[in-house]
Formats: C-alpha cells, sequence, structure tokens
C-alpha cells in the first residue's frame, strides 16, 4: 500500500515528518517499506542564472554559457535550443548525480572547451518527459536548491511516497484514511472529519436494482445513481498527481474518481455508461457459460454460482471484480450509472481465483471492505463527479441492507496490564478505543463496522498495546507452577545436540558403539587422550564397510556423556565422480573445515591458533589443534597415520576430527538475533608478499606472525601459493600470502600502507627467519 504524505494530510492534521510518521506506523504494526522521498534526490540541484551564451567555436549546435550560481560564475556547455542569455536555469554542478542519465557530472572538456556542470532538463531529472530544452524557471533565488523552490511551485513533485505492508486482519488500512485514523490514535495529529453528507437527488432513476434471493449471502447491499449531463475527460492536476504517486495511471475523471476512492477510504466503486446497457441491474448467480468482455480486455467464461451484474441482454460486471468493456465509460459519456455495494470476501476470493483476475476492487473485498461504507461511497463520488464534470444526479436506488455482524465483546480493562505489562490506566484504554472507532459502553467494546478482526478481549489488548507501542512490552518467563521440571537439557547438552545436527548436515552419518574396546586398539592409540576413545571405533567401522564396497565414507560418533566429545572421519573422495569433474580425494583441509563448522555452530570464537603436537596416530606433518593457546585446545584434525591405516587394513586416504563441546567458552551474552552488518566505510587495501623460509616452517606460524604485527588494522591474512625446491634449493620452500588491511577511521594513505607493509616484513622475519623473495 502506497500513499503520498499530502494525501494522507487531508485526513489527518499534523505538522510530524515523515521520518516520525514512518516510525510511528511501523510501531503500530503498518510496517514501512519503504520511503521515496524525491527532495533527497533533487536537494543536490541548484538554481542558477544565465548571464551571457554564445556560440561554441568548434560546434555549431552547442553554446557557450556563463552561468551565476551559488559558488561563482561557472563556464557550462549546453546543446538545448533554449539557452540563452537571461533566463532562470536549473543547475548540477561536479560532483552532482543526475539520474535521468544515471550519471554524476564532471568538471570535463567538450570540443576542447571546459564546461563546469550541466544545465537540465524535466527529464534528466525524472520529473518529466520533456527534453527539448532546459527548465526556465519563472524566478528563483540564485543558489537556492531545486527542491525547496519545486516544494513551493509544485508540490507534487517533491512529495514523499511513503509504502507500508498491510497486515491481514487490517483491511481499513488499505485505505488511507484508516491509516490516518491510526496516527491519529497514536498522538501524531487530529483526525480531520470526513462527511459523506447526501446530495439531492432531483428525479427519480430510471434504472432499477435487484439481488436474487439466493444471492443475498454474497452480495447483501447494492445501491446507485443515475447521473445525467456529465462531462467527462482528464482528471483536474491534483487528482491525476494523486493516483500517478501511488502507482496508476490517470485514465478518464470517471474512472479516476472511482479509483481516488478505492485507496482514500478503502470503497470500491464502479462507473457504468448508462447509454450502454439497457434496462435494470440485477445481481444473480451465474448459471454457467455465460461470457463478459471485461475492461482488462479479455473474455471470462462465468462459472455456476459466480456473482454478475446483469442488464437486459447478459452479464455487464463481475460482482466485485471488475466491469464489462462494454459499458465501460469513454470521453463520450453524458449519463452515467454510478454503483456502490458490498460482496462476500469468500465468493469474491473463489471467482477471482478461478478466473485468475487480480484487480484492486477484488484484492479489497477479499480482505474487507466497510460493509456500511456503500451509501457514503455513493454520496462521496456523487459530489466530486457533480463538483468537476457537472451532471444531474437522481435519488439513491437500493437493494438489500448492509450487514451487521460486529460482535458485542465484554471486556476487562485490567486484563491489559495482566498479558502485556503496560500499566495503561482505564481512561487512557477507552480513549485509544474510541480513538480507533470502536464504541464502548460500560464494560462492553462494539468494533466498527471496517475492523471485521477484533472478536475477543485479546484482539482489544491488542489494539490497546500497539497503539501505547509494543516496544515497551517486556519479554517474561512463564511463572514455572510446583512439580514442573526445569530445563532437561543443560547447555553442554544443548551444544552437543547442535554439534550432531552440523555433522550430520555436512553429509556424515553416525556411528552407535556397542561392545568393548578391540584389544589391538592400546597399541595404535597408546594413550588415554580424549581424541583416541572414539576413532578406533570409527576406523573399525569404516573397515567393515569398505571390505563391503563402500569406497566413499564420512562418519561420527558421539561419545557417552557430553565431556567425552565428538569425532569424525572421511574416507575416501571427497566426491563422487559426474560430469562436472572427477573426484577428489580427502584431504586434511576437509577435516579442517568440518571441525571449524561445528565448533562456529556451537559458538567457538572465531579467532583460534594453530597448534602441533597430537597424539601418534595422527600425520606428524599433517595434522593440526585449534586451541585458545597450548593449555586450552578446543579440537583436533589431520590425516590419521599411514601406521594406523595399514594395520587395521584401510585404504586411504583418511582423515578425521575430534572435538570437546566443554572445552569451548560460555559466551558472555547470548545473542539470539544476528550482528549487525559491519560494512568497510573507507577502501579496503590488499597487499601480497611472498617469503622464503626453511621446509619445516609452517604456513600457520607466517599467518599467525604476519596477523600480529597490526592487530587492529589488519582484518584477514590468506595463504595463496606455496612450493619447494628448485630455484629456492634445497630445504627452502615459499610461502605466499595475501594481507587485507581494512583501516577504520579514514583511508589509508601511501605512506600508511608502506609502513604496515614493513612491520608485516619485520615480523615475519622475526618469527620464522623468511625473507621476501625477489
Amino acid at each position: 500500500m502506497k500513499f503520498p504524505l499530502s494525501w494522507l494530510k487531508h485526513h489527518l492534521e499534523t505538522t510530524a515528518p515523515v521520518e516520525e510518521i514512518a516510525a510511528a506506523l511501523t510501531d503500530t504494526g503498518l510496517v514501512v517499506q519503504g520511503i521515496d522521498d524525491p527532495s533527497d534526490m533533487l536537494s543536490t540541484f541548484t538554481i542558477g542564472k544565465v548571464v551571457a551564451a554564445e556560440k561554441h567555436p568548434d560546434a555549431d549546435k552547442l553554446k557557450v554559457c556563463r552561468v551565476e550560481t551559488d559558488t561563482g560564475e561557472s563556464q557550462i556547455i549546453c546543446g538545448a535550443p533554449n539557452a540563452r542569455a537571461g533566463i532562470t536555469v536549473v543547475v548540477a554542478k561536479p560532483g552532482t548525480y543526475v539520474p535521468g542519465i544515471d550519471t554524476t557530472i564532471q568538471v570535463g572538456k567538450i570540443r576542447g572547451v571546459e564546461s563546469h556542470g550541466m544545465m537540465c532538463s524535466m527529464r534528466e531529472m525524472q520529473l518529466g518527459e520533456d527534453h527539448d530544452g532546459i527548465i526556465e524557471l519563472s524566478s528563483g533565488e540564485v543558489g537556492r536548491t531545486f527542491a525547496d523552490w519545486l516544494g513551493e511551485h509544485d508540490p507534487a513533485k517533491v512529495d514523499p511516497v511513503v509504502e507500508i505492508s498491510v497486515p491481514a486482519d487490517r483491511p481499513d488500512a488499505l485505505g488511507i484514511r484508516g491509516i490516518a485514523r491510526d496516527l491519529a490514535a497514536r498522538g501524531l495529529g487530529t483526525l480531520r472529519p470526513k462527511e459523506a453528507a447526501p446530495v439531492p437527488g432531483q428525479f427519480d432513476s430510471p434504472v432499477a436494482v435487484a439481488i436474487d434471493a439466493d444471492t443475498a449471502d454474497a452480495c447483501p447491499v447494492f445501491c446507485g445513481r443515475l447521473i445525467r449531463g456529465v462531462q467527462n475527460g482528464p482528471s483536474p492536476k491534483w487528482l491525476r498527481d494523486a493516483l500517478k504517486a501511488i502507482g496508476l495511471r490517470p485514465i478518464s475523471f470517471l474512472v479516476d474518481v472511482t479509483n481516488f476512492f478505492t485507496h482514500d477510504i478503502n470503497r470500491p466503486l464502479h462507473v457504468f455508461d448508462a447509454g450502454k446497457f439497457s434496462g435494470s441491474l440485477r445481481v444473480h448467480r451465474a448459471a454457467g457459460g455465460e461470457t463478459l468482455a471485461a475492461l482488462d480486455e479479455r473474455t471470462y467464461t462465468l462459472a455456476p454460482g459466480m456473482v454478475a451484474i446483469s442488464d437486459g441482454s447478459g452479464p455487464v460486471s463481475l460482482g466485485g471484480i471488475m466491469g464489462g468493456e462494454g459499458t465501460g465509460v469513454t470521453e463520450g459519456t453524458v449519463d452515467v450509472f454510478l454503483e456502490a455495494a458490498w460482496f462476500d470476501p469468500a465468493t469474491t476470493e473463489a471467482t477471482a481465483g478461478a478466473l485468475g483476475i487480480a484487480s484492486d476492487a477484488a484484492h479489497r473485498f477479499i480482505h474487507g471492505v466497510d460493509p456500511a461504507s456503500a451509501r457514503d461511497g455513493i454520496e462521496l463520488a456523487t459530489r466530486m463527479i457533480v463538483d468537476h464534470a457537472g451532471g444531474m444526479p437522481s435519488h439513491v436506488v437500493e437493494a438489500g441492507a448492509a450487514p451487521d455482524s460486529a460482535p458485542e465483546i465484554a471486556f476487562d480493562f485490567g486484563l491489559c496490564d495482566e498479558l502485556t505489562g503496560l500499566e495503561i490506566a482505564e481512561e487512557a484504554q477507552r480513549k485509544t478505543l474510541a480513538a480507533l472507532g470502536f464504541r464502548v459502553e460500560g464494560a462492553t467494546v462494539h468494533p466498527p463496522s471496517w475492523r471485521p478482526g477484533p472478536v475477543a478481549p485479546a484482539d482489544l489488548v491488542h489494539e490497546i498495546a500497539r497503539i501505547a507501542s509494543l516496544g515497551g512490552v517486556e519479554s517474561a518467563p512463564l511463572p514455572r507452577p510446583a512439580g514442573v521440571p526445569g530445563p532437561a537439557l543443560s547447555p553442554l547438552r544443548r551444544r552437543t545436540r547442535i554439534a550432531r545436527r552440523t555433522a550430520a548436515a555436512l553429509g556424515y552419518d553416525e556411528c552407535l558403539f556397542a561392545g568393548d574396546a578391540h584389544a589391538d586398539d592400546a597399541t595404535l592409540f597408546p594413550t588415554e587422550a580424549g581424541d583416541a576413545a572414539l576413532l578406533p571405533g570409527l576406523l573399525r567401522a569404516a573397515a567393515a564397510n569398505q571390505t563391503r564396497g563402500a569406497a566413499n565414507l564420512a562418519l561420527f560418533a558421539l561419545g557417552d556423556t557430553p565431556a567425552a566429545g565428538m569425532s569424525g572421519l572421511r574416507l575416501g573422495a571427497s566426491t563422487g565422480r559426474d560430469v562436472h569433474g572427477s573426484a577428489r580425494p580427502v584431504d586434511v583441509f576437509d577435516a579442517k573445515a568440518d571441525l571449524e563448522a561445528v565448533l562456529a555452530a556451537i559458538g567457538a570464537p572465531a579467532r583460534a591458533q594453530i597448534l602441533r603436537g597430537a597424539g601418534p596416530w595422527w600425520h606428524p606433518g599433517r595434522h593440526g589443534m585449534i586451541g585458545l593457546g597450548p593449555k586450552k585446545i578446543l579440537g583436533v584434525f589431520g590425516d590419521i597415520h599411514p601406521r594406523v591405516l595399514q594395520a587395521l587394513g584401510l585404504t586411504g586416504p583418511a582423515v578425521a576430527f575430534t572435538l570437546w563441546p566443554a572445552e569451548v567458552p560460555q559466551p558472555k551474552r547470548v545473542r539470539t538475533e544476528r550482528p549487525p552488518l559491519d560494512l568497510p566505510a573507507h577502501p579496503v587495501v590488499e597487499r601480497d608478499f611472498a617469503f622464503v623460509v626453511d621446509a619445516g616452517v609452517a604456513a600457520q606460524d607466517l599467518v599467525n606472525a604476519a596477523a600480529g604485527a597490526d592487530k587492529a588494522l589488519i582484518e584477514s591474512v590468506q595463504v595463496f601459493d606455496a612450493f619447494e625446491g628448485g630455484p629456492l634449493g634445497e630445504g627452502r620452500k615459499s610461502i605466499a600470502v595475501s594481507v587485507r588491511l581494512r583501516p577504520r577511521d579514514a583511508a589509508l594513505s601511501e605512506v600508511q600502507i608502506e609502513a604496515a607493509a614493513a612491520r608485516i616484513v619485520e615480523k615475519v622475519q622475526k618469527a620464522t627467519g623468511g625473507q621476501l623473495r625477489g
């Protein structure tokens, strides 16, 4: 639902800025999806005056103009035919973004002559289609922003447009008056009165209306009136501007009136050219097989039970959905029949869905139109038509009566504090309900006809609380009655559950072991270390599966208690063979990635050290321990030692990991929401370094050294290349890293970047003995 601020102010007397209105709407449940404020884009354009305009020395159609601006006189090259001395223009200075041409203006040369800006047309600023020449203003002070000038001379051009999402239980907010009512109840202004004073009829309508008895449940009320001698044509500017602002195309005045009230008060209307139908109008259920050539230029075949409006020759409209093309108004329409009715939401939805029609009228009848608004809609639209297009109205003809199904709700005003914790005085609660249109009589509340949702006391509490601000409601646990046990899962057991689910999501299958350990396990895993507890069982399970032809395996197991930890094993290839590429054997980095994924899922800190020195069942050169220091090891990953694989009869490669959830520190503050996105405010800088080190130096040691050169500035260090031998000589290797520098306060100068690079080289040399590769 979209509405311009000026349209809202026709219903709401307020001085609140659009930002305050948007915040209040979101807080009351009409969540703002966006605000389109043209003045933001136009604020960089200023008013200037052309002092002189001379022919360009090297182009017949260009002129060299001297333009007076707020920063002095500027030279601007212009090709517009109306560029001449003495006119007041709109100037885009260098650095201004021009949306119509998607360009930021720069100082440049045009045919060898410098130009310091641009004089704009309407289309270049997306204010119209006129591109024949630059804008000529009737007046304007040099240097004043063009947005301010437009605000005085053509406010519609800078009118902010707000877009909101409307909840299913708030059909009243499909009309701008319903939105204004909420804001007035919130205290952001006063709801203006909107009187639907009857327009006296001057003759009896020759068109009668009737509703079939079997259709009264689908259309309980249908009314209308004939207006003779209207003069249809283009709508006045204010109406065209209002419809364009919400994305509708003005068609003609009579059609635009119906679109206006559809969005103004959520009251769909329809106009028939009375000269194009015969006899009276009848609302009935289709027998099936009738056809209607509709206003969307499609022909529909009606199924039995669909609600149609017919004249003497057949259907002329689909009730609550769309009119027929044959009786549509045109510029030549002289006599018009104005119709307002109420159609059942379920019937309308079924018909619109079956025929595949999505119209504004259908959308509103499906969600809920005020059943008592048909007569008001007739009177308001009649007044607008007569005032702007002339004509003589008949007396109103009406069939049926508006349904009255509003409940009476017995309400205890103490319930609000009980359910929300908001201490709102009873008098304030009554005032809020009254401001929203509810009728309060003692302890009984009657919802207004435009609010079909509230049916129970809790619904009224919600109405009161959202106007008071649901932001003041504090969450609190429900009281625990005697005999109800506390949470069954401890924080550690919850972590174990998360670890299990994460491993399964990574493609692992869980193993459950039974029986005693194998006698050879003590030889292969000669320690009581925790990471030896589960790996033997996983390896033997993998061996049993491998003998049965299972080449690629991913298994994990959990200890008997949360403190015992968890181990995972991958064997064979990481992916199967397919047309997109060959299979890749698993390696140490697969195990590292899986371990880091599980640790991240259970809340381990992002920054941790990679250490060596795990048990002898790990490959001595292809394993690592992730820890918060030498005495705080969170997990181990790596290749299983070939000696272990051979003893168990396993064909490698095989990689594994073990982690201990109990060792992961509990966070000081539990976050249930996603942290805010931290985007760099200044350009990041990346520099590459290649170091030659001894072959025994671990790449992680080099990475840690580089990262420690400036912890505040260095965001990440990534290895992107490594090789040994060759021209480097025996026992030497090259490790290349990419260092990402992220400034916080200001962009880095070249001097600062070079200083950071020098610190990185010094730190790596000191820690590893490495030298920059020439």
